[in-house]
């Protein structure tokens, strides 16, 4: 039997071991089935209270950790950065020591500067869960990348996952390559070397630096593609897009390179025609949508068990 979860928050994958990692997948393999169900509801966090603190932009994760608080049964407050008393001048620690004194349990934080999470769960008592923060670490997008190659290929250990794009501003490069590291995977980082220093390739022996796409498409188990950050970059870092498709795009042609098992992942948002192909997003090895069903079933294992739940003790 697994071992309860003994953390506060949830901040980055770096800190965690895989048994952690092992704990949130079979948990969110649990409550998939949950969300699957004609009534998709379970009591698990009645009475508690989930805010969720976007100062940046987001669909998909303020969404996925909306839905997840409420098939838990908690109560869910949204706060943007516009709506917010960020436009006044408030410090992140005085908004959130005023969320906790309103009883809030768990405040969920996506922000544009690394380490913010960190800051917070510091000064509070209140779980703290790292929705993004700037180019640092996205946690639970790793940890529903990683469950849903978990569930296509089973154990990962020596599985070849090539993660290409946008590597140095990328949260999600970040927090994927420290979460296939712990699982036993290899990875290789490709992309241009003004977006891919060498010294990722120091994080790990199974981490990995490639400038040539081509040459490690037929070895992939997995092809992860990312957006480019433009948001967080303070100069253009390559000649023009036209290049960037060229030489890092996957199309038809590039992918017929890879075996016919090849699996496609992408965070999102994916820009069509640039790092991804209109028909290969939306193919057979694409397992996009995917993605996206298993973080409402990874973010609802995060706020059980942050909550003081076990697998052992749900309830079929």
């Amino acid at each position: 039997m697994s071992e309860p979860w003994k953390h506060k928050d949830l901040l980055g994958i770096r800190e965690l071991a895989r048994a952690d990692l092992d704990l949130i997948h079979d948990t969110a393999a649990a409550f998939k089935a949950v969300i699957n169900r004609p009534i998709k509801k379970v009591p698990s966090l009645r009475g508690r209270t989930v805010i969720n603190l976007f100062v940046e932009p987001s669909t998909r994760t303020r969404t996925s950790f909306e839905l997840a608080a409420k098939r838990l049964s908690a109560d869910v407050v949204q706060i943007d950065g516009s709506s917010s008393s960020f436009t006044k001048g408030e410090s992140l620690r005085d908004t959130g020591r005023n969320l906790e004194a309103m009883n809030a349990d768990y405040i969920v934080l996506r922000h544009s500067a690394a380490g913010a999470a960190h800051f917070l769960a510091d000064r509070l008592g209140a779980s703290i869960i790292n929705a993004g923060d700037g180019a640092h670490e996205h946690p639970t997008q790793a940890l529903l990348d990683t469950f849903t190659m978990r569930e296509r290929l089973g154990d990962l250990s020596g599985k070849h996952v090539v993660i290409v794009g946008d590597i140095l501003f990328s949260r999600v490069a970040r927090s994927n390559i420290w979460a296939l590291a712990k699982l036993g995977a290899r990875i290789t980082l490709v992309g241009p070397r003004t977006l891919l220093p060498p010294r990722f390739a120091d994080i790990g022996e199974n981490v990995s630096v490639c400038y040539n796409l081509d040459e490690v498409m037929a070895e992939a188990d997995v092809i992860m593609l990312l957006r480019i950050q433009h948001e967080r970059q303070q100069k253009a870092m390559f000649p023009s897009l036209g290049e960037y498709i060229g030489l890092f795009g996957v199309t038809p042609k590039r992918f017929a390179r890879c075996r016919p098992e090849t699996l496609i992942m992408h965070p999102g948002p994916i820009n069509r025609g640039v790092e991804l192909d209109h028909a290969l997003a939306d193919g057979v090895n694409s397992v996009v949508l995917q993605q996206v069903t298993n973080g409402l079933a990874v973010r609802m294992a995060i706020l059980y068990l942050l909550g003081g739940g076990h697998p052992a003790e749900m309830q079929p």
